[in-house]
Protein backbone atom coordinates (compact mmCIF):
# COMPACT_ATOMS: atom_id res chain seq x y z
CA UNK A 1 0.00 0.00 0.00
CA UNK A 2 1.44 3.39 -0.94
CA UNK A 3 1.79 6.25 1.50
CA UNK A 4 -1.34 8.14 0.50
CA UNK A 5 -3.55 5.04 0.59
CA UNK A 6 -2.17 4.10 4.00
CA UNK A 7 -2.71 7.63 5.22
CA UNK A 8 -6.37 7.69 4.16
CA UNK A 9 -6.97 4.23 5.66
CA UNK A 10 -5.43 5.08 9.01
CA UNK A 11 -6.71 8.66 9.21
CA UNK A 12 -10.20 8.94 7.70
CA UNK A 13 -10.88 12.46 6.44
CA UNK A 14 -14.10 13.41 8.23
CA UNK A 15 -14.11 17.19 8.76
CA UNK A 16 -15.86 18.41 11.89
CA UNK A 17 -16.44 22.11 12.49
CA UNK A 18 -15.99 23.07 16.11
CA UNK A 19 -16.50 26.81 15.97
CA UNK A 20 -17.12 29.26 13.14
CA UNK A 21 -18.09 32.91 12.78
CA UNK A 22 -17.67 35.99 10.60
CA UNK A 23 -15.59 37.81 13.27
CA UNK A 24 -16.31 41.51 12.56
CA UNK A 25 -13.84 43.40 14.78
CA UNK A 26 -11.98 46.63 15.41
CA UNK A 27 -8.18 46.25 15.74
CA UNK A 28 -7.66 43.19 17.91
CA UNK A 29 -5.14 40.64 19.11
CA UNK A 30 -5.07 37.04 20.32
CA UNK A 31 -1.99 36.22 22.44
CA UNK A 32 0.10 33.08 21.99
CA UNK A 33 -1.51 29.66 22.11
CA UNK A 34 -1.14 26.25 20.52
CA UNK A 35 -4.01 24.72 18.56
CA UNK A 36 -5.51 21.29 18.99
CA UNK A 37 -7.34 21.56 15.68
CA UNK A 38 -7.06 23.33 12.33
CA UNK A 39 -7.85 27.02 11.99
CA UNK A 40 -8.87 28.42 8.60
CA UNK A 41 -9.20 32.20 8.32
CA UNK A 42 -10.29 34.30 5.35
CA UNK A 43 -9.28 37.96 5.34
CA UNK A 44 -12.46 39.37 3.85
CA UNK A 45 -11.71 42.95 4.87
CA UNK A 46 -8.76 44.63 6.53
CA UNK A 47 -5.17 43.59 7.27
CA UNK A 48 -3.83 41.07 9.76
CA UNK A 49 -0.48 39.92 11.08
CA UNK A 50 -0.26 36.35 12.29
CA UNK A 51 2.76 34.75 13.95
CA UNK A 52 2.97 31.02 13.34
CA UNK A 53 5.79 29.09 15.02
CA UNK A 54 7.75 32.30 15.43
CA UNK A 55 7.39 33.50 11.84
CA UNK A 56 5.31 36.62 11.04
CA UNK A 57 2.88 36.66 8.12
CA UNK A 58 1.15 39.80 6.86
CA UNK A 59 -2.26 39.02 5.34
CA UNK A 60 -4.14 41.33 3.02
CA UNK A 61 -7.76 41.36 1.93
CA UNK A 62 -8.72 38.29 -0.11
CA UNK A 63 -6.11 35.92 1.35
CA UNK A 64 -6.57 32.66 3.24
CA UNK A 65 -4.58 31.48 6.24
CA UNK A 66 -4.44 27.86 7.40
CA UNK A 67 -2.87 27.12 10.77
CA UNK A 68 -2.19 23.47 11.50
CA UNK A 69 -2.52 21.75 14.90
CA UNK A 70 0.20 22.22 17.52
CA UNK A 71 1.47 25.40 15.89
CA UNK A 72 2.36 28.19 18.27
CA UNK A 73 0.29 31.13 17.10
CA UNK A 74 -0.42 34.75 17.91
CA UNK A 75 -2.97 36.66 15.86
CA UNK A 76 -3.46 40.39 15.33
CA UNK A 77 -5.92 42.49 13.35
CA UNK A 78 -4.12 45.65 12.24
CA UNK A 79 -7.30 47.48 11.21
CA UNK A 80 -11.03 47.02 11.30
CA UNK A 81 -11.41 43.52 9.96
CA UNK A 82 -13.91 40.95 8.79
CA UNK A 83 -12.21 37.58 9.14
CA UNK A 84 -14.55 34.60 8.72
CA UNK A 85 -12.93 31.60 10.39
CA UNK A 86 -13.48 27.98 11.27
CA UNK A 87 -11.88 25.81 13.92
CA UNK A 88 -12.22 22.25 12.68
CA UNK A 89 -10.92 18.72 12.84
CA UNK A 90 -9.83 17.36 9.49
CA UNK A 91 -9.43 13.74 10.60
CA UNK A 92 -11.90 11.63 12.51
CA UNK A 93 -11.41 11.38 16.26
CA UNK A 94 -14.06 9.56 18.32
CA UNK A 95 -13.36 12.01 21.17
CA UNK A 96 -13.82 15.09 19.01
CA UNK A 97 -16.76 16.36 21.06
CA UNK A 98 -14.35 16.84 23.99
CA UNK A 99 -11.92 18.98 22.02
CA UNK A 100 -12.04 22.77 21.97
CA UNK A 101 -10.46 25.90 20.46
CA UNK A 102 -7.61 26.72 22.80
CA UNK A 103 -7.54 30.03 24.64
CA UNK A 104 -4.85 32.67 24.98
CA UNK A 105 -1.87 31.41 26.95
CA UNK A 106 -2.57 27.71 26.38
CA UNK A 107 0.80 26.75 24.95
CA UNK A 108 1.32 23.37 26.67
CA UNK A 109 -0.98 20.66 25.34
CA UNK A 110 0.41 17.67 27.21
CA UNK A 111 -2.91 16.95 28.92
CA UNK A 112 -4.79 17.04 25.61
CA UNK A 113 -2.63 14.95 23.30
CA UNK A 114 -5.53 12.50 22.81
CA UNK A 115 -7.45 15.37 21.18
CA UNK A 116 -4.60 16.75 19.07
CA UNK A 117 -5.26 16.46 15.35
CA UNK A 118 -2.57 15.01 13.06
CA UNK A 119 -0.79 17.55 10.88
CA UNK A 120 -0.93 17.26 7.11
CA UNK A 121 2.76 18.03 6.72
CA UNK A 122 3.67 15.24 9.15
CA UNK A 123 1.36 12.62 7.65
CA UNK A 124 1.98 13.21 3.98
CA UNK A 125 5.07 15.34 3.85
CA UNK A 126 2.95 18.06 2.29
CA UNK A 127 4.41 21.53 2.47
CA UNK A 128 1.20 23.47 2.98
CA UNK A 129 2.07 27.07 3.82
CA UNK A 130 0.08 29.26 6.18
CA UNK A 131 -0.71 31.55 3.27
CA UNK A 132 -2.74 29.27 1.00
CA UNK A 133 -1.96 29.42 -2.70
CA UNK A 134 -5.21 28.13 -4.18
CA UNK A 135 -5.83 27.25 -7.81
CA UNK A 136 -9.51 28.16 -7.66
CA UNK A 137 -9.58 30.85 -5.00
CA UNK A 138 -13.06 32.11 -5.87
CA UNK A 139 -14.64 28.66 -5.55
CA UNK A 140 -12.80 28.03 -2.28
CA UNK A 141 -13.86 31.46 -0.97
CA UNK A 142 -17.51 31.10 -1.93
CA UNK A 143 -17.71 27.61 -0.43
CA UNK A 144 -16.07 28.76 2.77
CA UNK A 145 -18.38 31.75 3.19
CA UNK A 146 -21.38 29.47 2.75
CA UNK A 147 -19.96 27.13 5.39
CA UNK A 148 -19.59 29.99 7.88
CA UNK A 149 -23.09 31.25 7.10
CA UNK A 150 -24.66 27.80 7.50
CA UNK A 151 -22.88 27.36 10.81
CA UNK A 152 -24.67 30.36 12.27
CA UNK A 153 -27.95 28.43 12.10
CA UNK A 154 -28.34 25.80 14.78
CA UNK A 155 -30.91 23.58 13.14
CA UNK A 156 -29.63 20.13 12.10
CA UNK A 157 -30.02 20.58 8.35
CA UNK A 158 -27.95 23.76 8.22
CA UNK A 159 -25.32 22.22 10.46
CA UNK A 160 -25.17 19.27 8.10
CA UNK A 161 -24.78 21.66 5.15
CA UNK A 162 -21.89 23.34 6.95
CA UNK A 163 -20.13 20.03 7.62
CA UNK A 164 -20.67 18.95 4.00
CA UNK A 165 -19.19 22.22 2.81
CA UNK A 166 -16.14 21.68 4.98
CA UNK A 167 -15.67 18.30 3.33
CA UNK A 168 -15.70 20.03 -0.06
CA UNK A 169 -13.12 22.54 1.16
CA UNK A 170 -10.92 19.71 2.44
CA UNK A 171 -11.06 18.01 -0.94
CA UNK A 172 -10.19 21.23 -2.76
CA UNK A 173 -7.27 21.82 -0.42
CA UNK A 174 -5.88 18.30 -0.75
CA UNK A 175 -6.34 18.33 -4.52
CA UNK A 176 -4.39 21.56 -4.82
CA UNK A 177 -1.42 20.46 -2.76
CA UNK A 178 -1.34 16.80 -3.72
CA UNK A 179 -1.24 17.90 -7.36
CA UNK A 180 2.07 19.63 -6.69
CA UNK A 181 3.75 16.48 -5.36
CA UNK A 182 5.89 14.23 -7.54
CA UNK A 183 3.64 11.73 -9.27
CA UNK A 184 5.26 8.69 -7.64
CA UNK A 185 1.96 7.18 -6.53
CA UNK A 186 -0.78 9.08 -8.27
CA UNK A 187 -1.33 6.30 -10.80
CA UNK A 188 -1.69 3.82 -7.98
CA UNK A 189 -4.40 5.92 -6.44
CA UNK A 190 -6.54 5.32 -9.49
CA UNK A 191 -6.72 1.63 -8.52
CA UNK A 192 -8.27 2.03 -5.10
CA UNK A 193 -11.64 1.14 -6.63
CA UNK A 194 -10.45 -2.14 -8.10
CA UNK A 195 -11.53 -4.58 -5.38
CA UNK A 196 -15.08 -3.24 -5.46
CA UNK A 197 -15.04 -3.37 -9.25
CA UNK A 198 -13.98 -7.03 -9.20
CA UNK A 199 -16.63 -7.89 -6.60
CA UNK A 200 -19.38 -6.29 -8.66
CA UNK A 201 -18.26 -8.04 -11.86
CA UNK A 202 -17.09 -11.36 -10.42
CA UNK A 203 -19.62 -13.31 -12.54
CA UNK A 204 -18.76 -11.46 -15.75
CA UNK A 205 -16.01 -11.32 -18.32
CA UNK A 206 -13.62 -8.66 -16.97
CA UNK A 207 -11.38 -7.08 -19.61
CA UNK A 208 -8.05 -5.40 -18.92
CA UNK A 209 -8.88 -2.79 -21.55
CA UNK A 210 -12.01 -1.71 -19.69
CA UNK A 211 -10.23 -1.39 -16.36
CA UNK A 212 -7.27 0.43 -17.91
CA UNK A 213 -9.64 2.91 -19.57
CA UNK A 214 -11.36 3.59 -16.26
CA UNK A 215 -7.95 4.17 -14.62
CA UNK A 216 -6.86 6.48 -17.49
CA UNK A 217 -3.90 4.19 -18.20
CA UNK A 218 -2.77 2.11 -21.13
CA UNK A 219 -3.34 -1.66 -20.68
CA UNK A 220 0.38 -2.31 -20.30
CA UNK A 221 0.78 0.50 -17.76
CA UNK A 222 -2.33 -0.67 -15.93
CA UNK A 223 -0.87 -4.16 -15.60
CA UNK A 224 2.43 -2.78 -14.30
CA UNK A 225 0.84 -0.43 -11.78
CA UNK A 226 -1.59 -3.12 -10.61
CA UNK A 227 1.22 -5.61 -9.98
CA UNK A 228 3.25 -2.95 -8.18
CA UNK A 229 0.34 -2.17 -5.86
CA UNK A 230 -1.12 -5.64 -5.30
CA UNK A 231 1.83 -7.95 -5.92
CA UNK A 232 0.06 -10.09 -8.55
CA UNK A 233 -1.40 -9.61 -12.02
CA UNK A 234 -5.04 -8.49 -12.39
CA UNK A 235 -5.91 -11.94 -13.77
CA UNK A 236 -4.44 -13.73 -10.75
CA UNK A 237 -6.09 -11.33 -8.31
CA UNK A 238 -9.50 -11.84 -9.89
CA UNK A 239 -9.00 -15.62 -10.02
CA UNK A 240 -8.17 -15.66 -6.31
CA UNK A 241 -11.36 -13.70 -5.60
CA UNK A 242 -13.41 -16.13 -7.68
CA UNK A 243 -11.95 -19.18 -5.95
CA UNK A 244 -12.53 -17.57 -2.55
CA UNK A 245 -16.16 -16.86 -3.45
CA UNK A 246 -16.58 -20.41 -4.73
CA UNK A 247 -15.24 -21.80 -1.45
CA UNK A 248 -17.79 -19.76 0.46
CA UNK A 249 -20.65 -20.97 -1.75
CA UNK A 250 -19.52 -24.58 -1.46
CA UNK A 251 -19.40 -24.28 2.33
CA UNK A 252 -22.58 -22.35 2.94
CA UNK A 253 -25.05 -23.25 0.17
CA UNK A 254 -26.53 -26.23 -1.67
CA UNK A 255 -25.96 -24.67 -5.07
CA UNK A 256 -24.82 -27.03 -7.80
CA UNK A 257 -21.29 -26.79 -9.13
CA UNK A 258 -22.72 -25.52 -12.42
CA UNK A 259 -24.47 -22.65 -10.60
CA UNK A 260 -21.39 -21.84 -8.55
CA UNK A 261 -19.24 -21.82 -11.69
CA UNK A 262 -21.64 -19.31 -13.28
CA UNK A 263 -21.89 -17.13 -10.17
CA UNK A 264 -18.09 -16.97 -9.88
CA UNK A 265 -17.43 -16.08 -13.50
CA UNK A 266 -16.01 -19.37 -14.83
CA UNK A 267 -16.71 -20.31 -18.44
CA UNK A 268 -18.19 -23.66 -17.48
CA UNK A 269 -18.09 -26.29 -14.74
CA UNK A 270 -15.00 -27.95 -16.23
CA UNK A 271 -13.06 -24.69 -16.18
CA UNK A 272 -14.26 -24.13 -12.62
CA UNK A 273 -13.25 -27.62 -11.45
CA UNK A 274 -9.81 -27.40 -13.05
CA UNK A 275 -9.08 -23.93 -11.64
CA UNK A 276 -10.42 -24.82 -8.19
CA UNK A 277 -8.33 -27.99 -7.96
CA UNK A 278 -5.19 -26.22 -9.14
CA UNK A 279 -5.66 -23.54 -6.48
CA UNK A 280 -6.82 -25.62 -3.51
CA UNK A 281 -5.49 -29.09 -4.25
CA UNK A 282 -9.01 -30.54 -4.09
CA UNK A 283 -11.86 -30.88 -6.58
CA UNK A 284 -14.95 -28.82 -5.63
CA UNK A 285 -17.01 -31.88 -4.63
CA UNK A 286 -14.38 -33.20 -2.24
CA UNK A 287 -13.83 -29.74 -0.79
CA UNK A 288 -17.56 -29.46 -0.05
CA UNK A 289 -17.78 -32.91 1.53
CA UNK A 290 -14.88 -32.20 3.88
CA UNK A 291 -16.37 -28.97 5.25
Amino acid sequence: MNKLAEFITNHPVVPFIRESDFAIRTPWSMPERRLLDYLLVYIQNGRCRFWVDGKPYLFEQGEFCLIQPNSLTALEGLSNTVTPFAHFDLFYNPKREKSFPTKAGQTVLTAYLHLLQPRLDDLLGLDIPCRLNLRNRSKFRDTFLRVVEYWQYRDPIMQLRAQAGMMELSILLLEDYLAERPSQSISQQTLNWITSYFSLHIDQDVRIEDMAKRANLSPSRFNAVFKEQYGVTPHQYLLDMRISHARELLRTTDLSQEQIAAYCGFADVHHFSKSFRKKTGLPPGQYRSEQ
